[in-house]
């Protein structure tokens, strides 16, 4: 590859600078993603454990979440790759009237912002989850256009379409300097080369803000680890992403699903929060989560794991992205993903190139306005 000069460069080939990509290059703009690791989505995205969902508290992320879930739901069908797509949509469950008061609080909000969802009763949710422990349960919601996909599968196909539709990518490469001249980004530096470009992209992901002060912005964006696991496979169990949000000593929600080879596939959010890029799993957290998934469901009791890791969520201070235009004229952001870039990636990266070409609509707008970097961020995703 001898070009230098772009009408936009991305930093960061992963959940939502893919998506961006290819729906930049469909455009007719010239782009290049740039990325440090050997090739996409080796970051964040590959630690992500599947889960897409439409189910949001937020009318913006859950625009986000309907269309990103008509992009994996059509992919294979429409473009030809497989990308383990499987609709077993998502419960939350619950055992308390709090917790189900926060449901029927938030499900009228949520069908008004176009989400397929309901609050179903204990014995519908004795149904959905056979084998759920029944002692307590109230109930909770049930989403049944929810899923789940490859987060691999899924980044490598976004890449090879926009390459497809023209956009280059250059890996092993990390950004270290933006020049900028009067208000405007005018190249993108690395390691190991310079480029000109249009206009710039922030989609760095953990390395969001570090990335936001080359352009002077800070960014509030700051990384924490959570850890997932995945078991043997077994027969088919259940269908839906189980989540209960209920708080517990060393934790807050967790949740798990089985994935179409049969395995389970489970994460949990550590309370209080583990900030860093840290990577190394630790051996508290197996016992933490394995405790409260099988006193919810105990025919989990003697499956086994196979393995553990631990990613990275790009927090914010109230668990939603940021979308915009900000800094210098020319330099935008999609950062802030706070676990939930694979699952509004492809949303993310249609809403975010349209801004870019001036050619938004009034959902756009709605995201856009929500999701601005220029907010008070004190109202917390409920959901999150």
């Amino acid at each position: 590859m001898n070009r230098k000069n772009y009408d936009s460069i991305i930093i960061g080939a992963g959940s939502v600078g893919t998506p961006l990509a290819m729906n930049l290059a469909e455009k007719g703009v010239s782009v290049l993603c740039i990325d440090s690791a050997p090739s996409a989505g080796q970051g964040n995205n590959k630690c992500a454990i599947g889960g897409a969902r439409a189910t949001h508290s937020e009318p913006a992320k859950v625009a986000l979440g309907l269309r990103s879930l008509e992009v994996f739901r059509t992919w294979k069908e429409i473009h030809g790759d497989e990308i383990s797509w499987y609709q077993g949509g998502y419960t939350y469950v619950a055992y308390d009237e709090e917790t189900m008061n926060l449901f029927r609080g938030n499900v009228p909000l949520q069908q008004k912002a176009g989400l397929n969802i309901r609050l179903i009763n204990a014995a519908e949710m004795e149904n959905l989850v056979p084998g759920i422990n029944p002692e307590g349960l109230l109930g909770g919601t049930w989403s049944p256009f929810d899923g789940s996909a490859s987060p691999m599968q899924s980044c490598y196909a976004f890449g090879r379409k926009a390459a497809e539709l023209g956009a280059d990518f250059v890996f092993n490469e990390t950004v270290t300097d933006l020049g900028i001249d009067g208000n405007r980004v005018v190249s993108v530096t690395t390691d190991r080369d310079t480029y000109s470009c249009g206009t710039v992209v922030n989609c760095a992901g953990s390395f969001a803000a570090p990335v936001g002060r080359m352009a002077g912005i800070e960014l509030p964006v700051f990384p924490e680890s959570h850890e997932a696991g995945v078991t043997e496979p077994v027969r088919r169990l259940f269908d839906p992403m189980v989540v209960d949000i209920r708080k517990a000593p060393g934790s807050a929600n967790y949740y798990f699903y089985q994935h179409d080879t049969g395995q389970i596939v489970f994460c949990i959010t550590p309370d209080p929060p583990i900030p860093g890029t840290d990577t190394d799993e630790r051996s508290e957290f197996l016992p933490l989560v394995a405790a409260r998934m099988i006193d919810l469901y105990p025919r989990l009791a003697n499956i086994k794991v196979r393995r553990t890791w631990r990613g990275i969520y790009p927090m914010t201070p109230d668990g939603a992205p940021i979308l915009d235009r900000c800094g210098p004229d020319n330099h935008y952001v999609a950062v802030g993903m706070c676990g939930q870039g694979f699952m509004l990636g492809p949303g993310i990266g249609e809403v975010m190139a349209r801004l870019m070409v001036d050619d938004m609509n009034e959902t756009d707008r709605l995201v856009l306005s929500e999701l601005r970097l220029n907010r008070q961020f004190t109202s917390v995703e409920a959901l999150k």
